[in-house]
């Protein structure tokens, strides 16, 4: 069959990597796709935006199957959209996207299905938002309702900080912004756990840990990600029983509760506080850099279970894992996650030679004629699967030191709470 993904990140090249090997698919087109999706795929440069150009192409192209990565066009409607010219499509429809799209939308779901989650306010306005802060406890959390793609979240130690992270929202730092939420701040250790489902049934998809801060030791300013590794050093059958009972099932009937199915990926930022789980976030999606651990060490065919979902045939599958570990650390453009400079030549990347269980996995990259160039803040996912994280760790340091290259930087630490 021939299939389209919808993105242009490490996620998107993930994907593309792992239904590659799926002797059920043909051809893959990457829209718009980068230069790593280019050599295992056909890029077409679309912009996700033009529902319509989309869907003439798909049309077109006769594909089989659309597998949607990034969560803006989730939260913009392209499932529904696409579904009405019945064009199978893999990812959550407009109305259950909310749970991405809308913090508040989450919040009030959790309240009125008791799923464990920070204490909090909605504030409509700057000055009521400040008002509040003025009269709080801090350290708070300060975050952006809509889409702010993993940057929109302050953790703010004092007053000043809260002010600044206002500031910043309401004055369009995100896009425009109706409504900030300020939340407790919970005491504990993070933890990405993902299941995917088709509508009726789900099926556990694994857990992961990511670095989102920009300096080592999880210090400085938010990015998308530094860095991850899978599984999450808490995952264990107690944890997992207590997460699922707490916040996944409460969540799916609360939807059910307001006629909304769940079909996609959804993956759920936890706070793991003294052996319970809160809820910190929703995304309706694979994080990114989290898919990128932990494709790799899923064994089962990864079109059958997409399929499976679109089909609402999931029930019916099992899905095996590989018996190892993933680490994967991201190689950033210099000044990222501030000002940073694009189109930077990237040399010899062809000349790395990696094993079966090294990757490397291109975000911001483009071709231009034979060059393959920077394009964005987080450029290069160096994934490598291991028996031990620290090896794991080693080997993708040393591929990124053989590459050597001079515009960029990484993080040396990624792991470093399950390494040391």
């Amino acid at each position: 069959m021939k299939v389209a993904i919808l993105g242009s990140g490490g996620r998107e090249h993930a994907i593309c990597h792992i239904l590659k090997e799926s002797k059920k698919v043909s051809k893959i087109y990457s829209i718009p796709g980068n230069a790593g999706t280019s050599f295992v795929s056909e890029n077409v440069n679309i912009d996700l935006d033009n529902f319509d150009q989309l869907k003439k192409f798909i049309i077109k192209s006769q594909i089989d199957l659309v597998v949607v990565g990034p969560e803006k066009p989730l939260v913009d409607g392209i499932v529904d959209f696409l579904k009405e010219s019945n064009i199978k499509v893999f990812g959550p429809n407009k109305a259950a996207s909310q749970l991405e799209g809308s913090k508040t939308f989450t919040k009030t779901l959790c309240k009125e299905n008791n799923i464990p989650t920070a204490n909090y306010g909605i504030f409509k306005n700057k000055e009521s938002a400040i008002d509040f802060i003025n009269k709080s406890v801090h350290p708070l959390v300060v975050k952006a309702d809509g889409l702010a793609a993993g940057k929109g979240v302050y953790i703010c130690e004092n007053i000043k900080q809260s002010l600044d992270a206002i500031n910043e929202i309401f004055n369009g730092k995100f896009g425009k912004a109706k409504i900030v939420l300020i939340e407790e701040f919970l005491d504990g250790e993070e933890m990405s756990f993902f299941i995917i489902a088709d509508g009726k049934n789900y099926k556990k998809f694994g857990t992961a840990q990511d670095h989102k801060r920009v300096n080592e030791g999880d210090k400085g300013k938010n990015t998308g990600g530094m860095g991850s590794y899978s599984p999450s050093r808490l995952e264990n059958e107690i944890l997992d029983e207590k997460i699922i009972n707490k916040i996944i099932k409460p969540t799916l009937a609360g939807l059910n509760k307001m006629n909304i199915s769940f079909s996609g990926f959804l993956y759920a930022g936890l706070m793991i506080v003294k052996g319970e789980p809160f809820l910190i976030e929703y995304n309706v999606r694979m994080g990114d850099p989290e898919c990128q651990t932990i494709l790799p060490r899923l064994k089962s065919d990864f079109a059958d279970i997409v399929l499976s979902c679109v089909e609402q045939k999931l029930s019916s599958l099992s899905i095996e894992w590989h018996n190892d570990k993933s680490i994967c650390i991201v190689l950033c453009s210099k000044g990222y996650p501030d000002r940073f400079d694009n189109n930077i030549e990237i040399k010899e990347l062809d000349k790395i030679k990696l094993n079966n269980k090294e990757f490397i996995f291109h975000a911001g990259t483009k071709k231009k004629n034979s060059l393959i160039i920077s394009n964005g803040g987080r450029v290069l996912n160096f994934v490598v699967r291991c028996d031990n994280f620290k090896t794991g760790r080693d080997n993708a340091i040393k591929l990124l030191n053989q590459l050597n290259w001079v515009n960029g930087f990484f993080r040396k630490d990624i792991g470093y709470k399950v390494i040391n």
